[in-house]
């Protein structure tokens, strides 16, 4: 479920009402008991976190399977593997609750977007998402549009982590449907991602993780 590699995004545990610090780091090495992590980076200023002993965290990570996870731990002790780590509490799975299926969530946001379309058909456009999930998203093409469904297009979305980064994601797209909407009467693209890398999946689950989040904080507000 969860291996040695795995990127991890912390929240420590406060009391107040404020935003709680989101920070990032990696699985460095476990056994039965501990989990080790390299020193944690906050999302938002890239600084490195120090923690003391007791210091209790809510850890979510993407499995293998795709799905996302999350557990309650704290931290045992600092110590020097091959670099200073952290120790923090093993929980055991069953204590791990996942907290997204499979079957990928999407999340309404606008994200840029490029699609190379048909050849000979269609010409190239730029455009903004609808929604995004680790499985496909939904575009807004141009008006004069000529494409069909079960198309196969390349698309790039532009994907804005909390950490700052931008990750660039592309992917082969099958367009499922096109429905038009009522009050636009603009045509939308729903498209499925065919041939997406893992390691973009992942920065796509994260991404809408992210979003949805956010979402729940603006709502709490």
């Amino acid at each position: 479920m969860i291996k040695i590699g795995m990127p991890l995004t912390l929240e420590p545990k406060q009391d107040s009402d404020e935003e709680p610090e989101s920070f990032r780091c990696k699985l460095v090495e476990q056994d039965d008991h501990m989990f080790y992590i390299d020193y944690p980076i906050n999302e938002k200023t890239g600084r490195t976190g120090f923690f003391f002993e007791g210091t209790q965290f809510k850890i979510t990570f993407v499995g293998e399977d795709q799905s996302v996870y999350m557990f309650h731990t704290e931290v045992k002790e600092r110590k020097k593997l091959k670099i200073p780590v952290l120790a923090l509490h093993n929980p055991g799975k069953k204590h791990m609750i996942r907290i997204q299926r499979r079957q990928y969530v999407r999340v309404e946001t606008a994200v840029d977007v490029s699609v190379q379309g048909i050849k000979g058909r269609q010409d190239p456009f730029t455009t903004i998402s609808l929604d995004v999930s680790g499985g496909g998203a939904a575009v807004i093409p141009p008006a004069d549009h000529s494409l069909k469904e079960d198309d196969l297009v390349e698309t790039w979305f532009v994907i804005p982590l909390s950490s700052g980064e931008t990750h660039y994601i592309q992917s082969t797209s099958r367009i499922v449907r096109i429905v038009q909407d009522k009050e636009t009467k603009r045509d939308q693209l729903s498209l499925e991602f065919i041939d997406v890398e893992n390691r973009d999946r992942e920065i796509l689950i994260r991404f809408c993780f992210e979003r949805q989040l956010l979402l729940r904080r603006s709502k709490v507000q």
